[in-house]
């Protein structure tokens, strides 16, 4: 692994890359900064640890004070499934990037099995540069595409979170209704899927639409106002409907817990229920 001074004008701290010490730094610093580079790469400055694909898109993000925590509002209001299935015995994350659920779900459900399937070897070998630890009994990272582990998935997992992209977006095997009836075929009979769904409105309501239809509409979308994306929650069982007045109760007890505004999730989650906005996104979209 190569380091340098970070390149980037008004920034420091350091830069590193999966490239011989021997390579022609100059003209690989070139290459970063025209936004050309195709690998992703490490930022480190003020604290923090940020995985890129390209200058312009911050993958991931770690506090070297506090790793554990969840940096994103995205990542914070994915861990929302803990209303519906507190002690997961199987979590299957599909797209490894920094590993900040990784870390996080470890950390707080140390009983649940957790593997993580990422396609990018560049992505992977930075991951003891985001504190992964190795492969063990409860913690595994699979090379492969996420579409083609499903196919063969040895395992039901209860929770499948979905936040896959590249420097290009998803990727292209993940858009498609085929790709999420698989999702739905290998989860547990009680699992919920969570997806971080991201990029051009469009298509994120192409991909709400094609999860509305393989989940028979059981789906709660909760709108990131910061970060102009959504996550949806969608539910294996077709009958299954969240208990709110509980969840109303429940929600200081996860604060206190887990260190998330569960109280404020509940909130959100119910009102996205009761309002429809998956519904209407998708109902919206249809008629322009």
């Amino acid at each position: 692994m190569l380091e340098l001074a970070n390149p980037f004008a008004r920034e420091g701290g350091v830069i590193r890359l999966l490239e011989p010490r021997n390579c022609d730094r100059e003209a690989l610093v070139d290459r970063v900064l025209s936004g050309t580079y195709a690998r992703p790469f490490v930022i480190e400055d003020e604290g923090k640890r940020s995985l890129y694909f390209t200058r312009a898109f911050i993958q991931s993000e770690m506090r070297l004070a506090d790793p554990f925590a969840l940096e994103f509002a995205y990542t914070r209001k994915m861990m929302g499934f803990l209303f519906f299935l507190e002690a997961p015995r199987e979590i299957l994350l599909l797209g490894l990037g920094g590993g900040s659920l990784v870390r996080y779900c470890r950390r707080h459900l140390p009983g649940a099995r957790i593997t993580a399937v990422e396609i990018d070897r560049d992505v992977i070998a930075f991951r003891e540069q985001f504190l992964l630890p190795p492969d063990d009994a409860n913690f595994r990272v699979v090379r492969a595409d996420a579409a083609g582990h499903l196919a063969q998935c040895d395992t039901q997992p209860e929770v499948v979170l979905i936040d896959a992209f590249d420097r290009d977006g998803v990727a292209p095997s993940l858009c498609t209704r085929e790709f999420y009836e698989s999702v739905h075929e290998a989860m547990a009979g009680n699992g919920v899927m969570v997806a971080n769904l991201v990029g051009p409105k469009a298509e994120r309501i192409a991909h709400l639409a094609m999860i509305g239809k393989v989940f028979d509409g059981n789906v709660i979308l909760l709108p990131i106002a910061d970060d102009g994306n959504y996550v949806a929650f969608a539910f294996r069982d077709p009958a299954f409907e969240p208990r709110w007045r509980r969840m109303a109760t429940h929600a200081k007890a996860l604060r206190a817990r887990y260190g998330l505004d569960f109280p404020a999730f509940a909130g959100k989650l119910e009102r996205s229920r009761k309002l429809g906005y998956a519904r209407r996104a998708t109902a919206t979209a249809r008629m322009r």
